[in-house]
């Protein structure tokens, strides 16, 4: 952001509010902390329905026709940004895509306002990436009733739609959730990735959820759900695994990088190899939200390897986010 603004950071109670209409139905999108299993299995399975037999994301449709979304990312994006922008276009939606760094917020208006000027246009949907923490709800909490919020990426807190997208992959590969082991890998103290999917997976009833990192880069106990193991030794954090999901060091959210590892150190004892990956289930899956730094938090080969579904993920993502703007038109239109 430009300008740093006072932002309300809104409660888990009054996020879950925010999220769901009277009759419970899917106003917003923010956090999947206020969701149920039932919420996410619909957002899954709505989502699968757009990919062909062959998994490709090319179902098109008209439920979004004449309706408006806008993406407002004001934190660099490739796969969120493009993924929503065909989502949209796939479901007959006009899309705009705001250029941050030609908008007025450069010259210090206000979020609110940006957001007031774009609802005078008509616009329906806005979807937006934040470096702030409360910035989606806080837009939920006073845009007009109107329209939808939905969070494609909130600081180091959530990030929504990248949880939903890591559950489909999973669910399309392992058929459920029930006794998985699921190890995520890396920067937990600082990715909303991890996050998000922690959040999604224990809604979806995964008990064995091992939290991997050093210590330096480890999240806080609260922030994560009571049922994750939080684990220091990647040896025994893939052992048995069923699904590996890789992170990056979020170098852009570390203020102090004493106690980080270096690039050496780090691989050595904290990437994703193929040689540990023989410690995993044998029909184990390997994940990394993107963007992957290849050498550091995984092994390129084994990126590119036959249980690598990075690039599934990606594939999946364009279906769970038309089936989350499908889900909130549908709820503006009272269906």
């Amino acid at each position: 952001m430009s300008v740093i603004e006072r932002i309300e950071i809104a409660d888990k109670n009054e996020q879950n509010d925010l999220q769901l209409d009277t009759q419970g139905r899917l106003r917003h999108l923010l956090t999947l902390q206020g969701l149920d299993s039932k919420h996410i299995a619909d957002l899954l399975d709505e989502a699968e329905s757009y990919l062909s037999r062959d998994g490709d994301p090319v179902v098109r449709g008209d439920a979004l026709a004449g309706r408006t979304v806008a993406n407002l990312f004001f934190e660099p994006s490739t796969r969120t940004r493009a993924s929503f922008d065909l989502a949209g276009r796939r479901l007959g939606a006009d899309v705009l895509n705001l250029d941050v760094n030609t908008s007025s917020r450069k010259k210090g208006e206000s979020i609110l306002d940006t957001i007031y000027t774009l609802q005078a246009m008509h616009v329906d949907v806005f979807v937006v990436r934040d470096a702030q923490n409360g910035v989606p709800a806080y837009i939920a909490k006073h845009a007009s009733e109107h329209v939808s919020i939905l969070n494609a990426g909130e600081s180091d807190v959530s990030h929504p739609t990248q949880g939903l997208l890591d559950l489909l992959t999973i669910r399309l590969h392992k058929g459920g959730f029930e006794g998985l082991a699921v190890a995520i890998v890396g920067d937990i103290a600082h990715s909303r990735v991890a996050r998000s999917a922690a959040e999604g997976l224990s809604k979806m009833g995964v008990e064995d959820l091992r939290l991997v990192s050093p210590e330096s880069l480890a999240p806080e106990p609260g922030s994560v759900p009571a049922e994750a193991q939080i684990m220091h030794d990647l040896d025994e954090g893939m052992r048995g695994a069923d699904v590996v999901m890789a992170l990056r060091i979020q170098r852009e959210r570390i203020t102090n990088l004493e106690g980080i590892p270096g690039v050496d150190e780090y691989f050595a004892h904290y990437g994703v190899s193929s040689e540990r990956m023989k410690l995993a289930a044998a029909d184990a899956i390997v994940m990394h939200p993107g963007p992957m730094n290849r050498g550091i938090e995984i092994e390129s080969k084994l990126a590119d390897s036959a249980c690598s579904v990075i690039t599934e993920q990606v594939r999946n993502g364009v279906a769970v986010r038309m089936a989350v703007l499908a889900s909130v038109v549908r709820t503006l239109d009272g269906r």
